[in-house]
């Protein structure tokens, strides 16, 4: 009997991809299907997507992966097993009785609750809350996002039947039911990364109970409704409920045991370690959230990643390509002369400043498009190797750096991670780590053994150019100390 496949949904904050993998992990050639859409911002700190088109895109990307199935003869002889999701993290949506959306998608971008944040600070510890949920009290997670809600219409909110991840709406949308997997309830605020259950002083602060949660657990449900009606062969499938794309980056680049981290450059950017046991926790700053009952991980993630590359591509009208990476080539070090805070969105790790605005230092009439390109890309890396510092603090050896989330194509952007942060650093032979992840995810639970990924030759960073890169990051510190008065 020829062996499974499953299907793999990689929910981004900028675009979703789907594709069907093998069960030891392998994706299938010609089935990867993507689609963008757009944030919603606006200059309160607004970052929201549309809940239909999100599903839209969703639906196409997953029509376009299977009808490949169909059309291949090494394929369509295969059954789907399972369905795995990654979706980002710490997000959520508000649902009638009929299951209907009933506001849009508030991403962890989103910044308009930054004073409800600061006031759940003064009213809370936030060390000890961070102690049981892994969370800061800050405006990516749910607690101050409901509390402005609850502020600013507090009619609205309570018509909400129910609250849950993007993962979760998608699931019971195109399955007909969806529980809330652990590994997406430990990036909410709201759930206690070591009891594995909500943290009831958390809802009862947010107005929650758990009714208006979807059911806490990672048991798969079978496929009905739309998509079975739709895709026929996905009637024996079980959807294994969404986890975060940190938890998915992780196991899909294979950052799964001691000695290994990985690295994660998408439209934010996150460096994580994997652990098991049954206490989980971390340093104040960084983040400890659940892969599943047995996992968690720790890290801290930054909001200003690729998406201000995207903003440089834009606003700069610079035409990216071959002939940028060759020019990026001949410039390996920092001699640009800038020093940039790239706080474009708000802030996270590891100061969790989210009233902190960009800056660019030492502008020049010679300063050009490239030069200020390098150097909020630089910044970015350099937000990195500071939570790589807090990250190995203690530790007897760091772990290695496996590099995922398109830069691992780039030579340029390797050699340059490796500079600033004084490590080798590991290509992830997968594009799309996430993607691969939730196809990991439910080949684990299905009960595949899942083969060891073998590591890239690494990329060796120059001592020339780390203890340069070393010099900037103290004056970024120094910068950011200094127009901390200024906020």
């Amino acid at each position: 009997m020829p062996t499974p496949l499953v299907l793999a949904i990689d929910i981004g904050t900028s675009s979703t991809r789907t594709a069907l993998f093998d069960v030891e992990g392998h994706r299938q050639p010609g089935t990867t299907a993507q689609q963008g859409y757009d944030l919603l911002t606006s200059a309160d700190g607004r970052a929201e997507l549309e809940p239909g088109v999100l599903l839209g895109a969703v639906t196409n990307c997953i029509t376009e992966s299977l009808n490949k199935r169909r059309t291949d003869p090494l394929l369509r002889g295969k059954a789907v097993a399972g369905i795995g999701v990654s979706c980002f993290w710490h997000s959520f949506l508000g649902v009638n009785a009929r299951g209907e959306a009933g506001t849009r998608i508030y991403t962890w971008a989103d910044s308009r609750c930054r004073d409800d944040a600061a006031r759940l600070r003064k009213e809370r510890c936030e060390a000890e809350v961070h102690a049981r949920t892994g969370c800061m009290l800050r405006a990516s997670f749910w607690p101050a996002k409901m509390a402005w809600l609850w502020r600013t219409d507090e009619r609205h909110f309570k018509n909400v039947k129910q609250w849950m991840s993007p993962a979760e709406w998608l699931q019971l949308q195109l399955a007909g039911d969806a529980n809330c997997a652990i590994g997406m309830a430990a990036g909410t605020g709201l759930f206690d990364q070591t009891k594995l259950d909500w943290d009831p002083r958390m809802l009862k602060l947010c107005r929650l109970s758990p009714e208006k949660m979807r059911p806490l657990s990672d048991a798969p449900s079978p496929v009905r409704g739309k998509l079975a009606a739709q895709f026929p062969e996905l009637k024996e499938a079980m959807w294994f409920p969404g986890i975060g794309d940190g938890a998915a980056g992780n196991l899909g680049s294979g950052a799964t045991k001691p000695g290994l981290a990985a690295i994660n450059v998408g439209t934010s950017a996150a460096i994580r370690v994997m652990r098991e046991g049954a206490q989980a926790g971390a340093p104040l700053g960084l983040f400890c959230y659940r892969v599943d009952a047995k996992r968690y991980l720790v890290g801290g993630a930054v909001s200003n990643a690729g998406n201000l590359r995207a903003w440089c591509l834009r606003e700069l009208a610079i035409t990216d390509g071959p002939k940028l990476e060759a020019s990026l080539a001949t410039r390996p070090g920092p001699d640009h002369g800038l020093l940039v805070l790239p706080f474009w969105t708000a802030e996270r790790a590891p100061e969790w400043n989210e009233d902190a605005a960009g800056a660019i230092h030492g502008l020049r009439q010679s300063t050009t498009a490239l030069d200020l390109l390098q150097a909020i890309t630089e910044a970015t890396y350099h937000r990195i190797a500071r939570i790589h510092e807090l990250l190995v603090a203690g530790e007897k050896a760091a772990p290695r750096l496996i590099v995922s989330g398109g830069v691992q194509k780039s030579a340029v952007s390797l050699a340059r991670i490796a500079n600033v942060l004084g490590q080798n650093v590991h290509a992830c032979d997968e594009p799309e780590a996430s993607t691969r992840g939730a196809a990991i995810y439910a080949i684990e639970k299905l009960g595949f053994p899942v083969p060891e990924q073998r590591l890239a030759i690494p990329v060796k960073p120059q001592l020339k150019l780390m203890r340069q890169y070393a010099q900037e990051r103290e004056r970024q510190r120094a910068l950011e100390k200094l127009l901390a008065g200024f906020q």
